[in-house]
Order: C-alpha cells, then structure tokens, then sequence
C-alpha cells in the first residue's frame, strides 16, 4: 500500500480538473500480487477524520483519466473520498500480458480498492462503496456478492461482460456456436503460444475502426464518438488506442458473475439509460437482487455512452444521495 511511483504528474484526463479537491497518484497490489495504480481524489475541506469512500473503475477497456475518473472527481466535490483506478492488465495498473480480462481477478480489483481505502487514516473502513460502469458494472455487482466490507454499490450503464461473451448480444448466440468460438479461441492459443516462444504477441481482438463507414450499428458509432474524438480518447485506453488479447475471452465465457447477487445484503443501485442497447443487462441485475434497499433508475433519454461523461444526464444528485443514505 505504498504510495506509486511518479508516473505522471501533468494533467491527462478527459475532463477539467477541479479545484474543490487534492488528487495524488497511488499503487497497491491486489490478493494475486498484480500492482494496480489508481488516482485518489480527497475534498479540499473534509468533513471529518473519517470519512465515507468509493471506489471506481470502468468502463471495460477504459483508464482511470476517462470516465470513472470523471465520477471519482465529482463524488469528491460532493464530500467522498474516492478512488479511481485502473484494473489489472490495463492502463498504469501492472500484470502480463498486456490487456486482459478476468472475472476473478477483475472482482478481486475492486476488493483490493476497499483494502487500501480501509487502510487510510481519513477513511471510515465502515463506510466504503463502490461504483462500477459498463462492465465493471456487473464486476462491482459480483464485488459486492462476495465483500460484505462494501456498503453500497452503483452499477452505471452495466453490461455482464461474462454473458455477452457466452451468448452474445441479447443471448443470440446457440450453443453449436457458441462451441465454434471455443474452438476458433483455443485454436489461436496454440497460435499464440507459438508466436510467443518465437518473441512474437498474443492475437489481438477486433476493435473499434479508426474511422466510421456509416455502416456499423448505432451503438459501435457511439463508442466511437467517445474513444476516437477528443471528447473520450486516452493514449492509454483500450478502446481508444489499442485491442483487448483475443483469447481473453475464453474465461469470460466459462465463468459467469452474478451467481450469487441475489444474497446481496447491502445496498445496489443500478443506473441505465433509456435507450442504451445494454439496458438489459442492468434490467435483469436488478431482478436478481433482493431486498428493499435494491434500486433501478433508467435515465430517460439517455443512451449507454451518454452516462460516460454527459454531466446533463448521469443523475449525480440520485447518485450522492444513495451514498450519503448508505454511507454516512
């Protein structure tokens, strides 16, 4: 839990930086020894010596200077200590091979969060949150299903990346295809383990195009909106400058998250838009869940990538009242 390295001290995020708090740069390691590197973001005039603290990570192939670091900012304007952070394999965050997924250790990434926010000195180990977005969403929901040290959670604009992996979208894929894409995947890992023998690279995944030819669906052109264009991009993001290891779907797509949401006892708030091709996935979450501290808002108008960075429709005020409800 020691402080990280100078890594960057300019001002590479996304978004303005704020003058309502202080941010410096930290590491820690997770249960399985991988250094994650995070941004903490503190209020200027903390209310207390122990405080409430969330911590953040998403969307799935972003960095902490994107979205999620855009939330852990505007949290901490509203009195949180909070987090955000990079996830194994991505970004500043340590571990190879470069840019893969788990659905363990990806979970894991968010119980290593609540470990080094219990451990701060202005931090109350008792009133810890966290808030995943996109598919770290269904991570913070699956975080929460096992680390009864979490308070409350906030999945924004989910997906279940385990279940669009192994089914595709809106479960459209069989299982004869299904056993043809574990087929073609596990042909290219003995590809790969070629390639690596020999100094080469795991296979890369597709991405997104470099440029639009009008023809992709309407939710590959918002992304693209996003990543590609000043408003979203980062030299370190996945989605922006870079591809996901092709076979890293291959865990994805036999270890499914969500198993034991519903014995969730904290609090769980799902937030999705309107009209967000993904909206399934936070509808049937939530149906899981159980208890009356369990809450859906659809955001009326909104699409999945709006609820990234447009500051007129993630519902912040819904957002901090959740937190200061289940964490002061």
């Amino acid at each position: 839990m020691a402080e990280a390295k100078k890594l960057n001290s300019d001002w590479d995020k996304t978004f303005p930086k704020s003058d309502k708090v202080n941010i410096q740069k930290v590491s820690f390691k997770n249960r399985y020894g991988i250094e994650l590197v995070g941004d903490l973001y503190t209020p200027k005039n903390l209310a207390s010596d122990k405080n409430p603290a969330i911590a953040i990570s998403g969307p799935f192939g972003a960095v902490k200077e994107q979205s999620s670091g855009l939330y852990a900012q505007t949290l901490a304007e509203r009195g949180f200590v909070t987090l955000a952070f990079d996830p194994s394999f991505t970004g500043e965050s340590k571990g190879e091979p470069r840019h893969v997924a788990s659905p363990d250790i990806n979970t894991e990434d968010f119980s290593a969060a609540v470990d080094f926010l219990s451990n701060q000195k202005n931090v109350n180990p008792d009133k810890i949150g966290i808030l995943g977005i996109c598919g770290f969403g269904g991570f913070a929901i699956n975080a929460a299903a096992i680390d009864t040290r979490i308070k409350a959670t906030t999945a924004v604009t989910m997906y279940d990346m385990t279940r669009v992996n192994a089914k595709g979208y809106n479960d459209s894929m069989d299982e004869q295809t299904r056993y043809e894409l574990k087929q073609q995947l596990n042909k290219q890992r003995t590809e790969d383990f070629k390639n690596i023998q020999q100094g080469g690279t795991y296979a890369k995944a597709s991405g997104l195009p470099e440029k639009l030819t009008g023809e992709e669906p309407l939710f590959v052109k918002e992304y693209w909106e996003y990543y590609k264009k000043k408003r979203g991009f980062h030299v370190r993001s996945i989605n922006s400058n870079g591809n996901w290891n092709m076979t890293s779907s291959l865990s994805l797509i036999n270890m499914p998250i969500l198993q034991y949401s519903d014995e969730i006892k904290s609090a769980v708030l799902v937030v999705h838009g309107e009209k967000a091709h993904s909206r399934y996935f936070g509808e049937d979450a939530f149906k899981k869940l159980k208890g009356d501290n369990k809450e859906l808002l659809i955001v009326k108008d909104a699409n999945h990538v709006d609820l990234y960075d447009n500051l007129e429709k993630i519902p912040f005020d819904k957002i901090v009242e959740f937190y200061n409800t289940n964490l002061r």
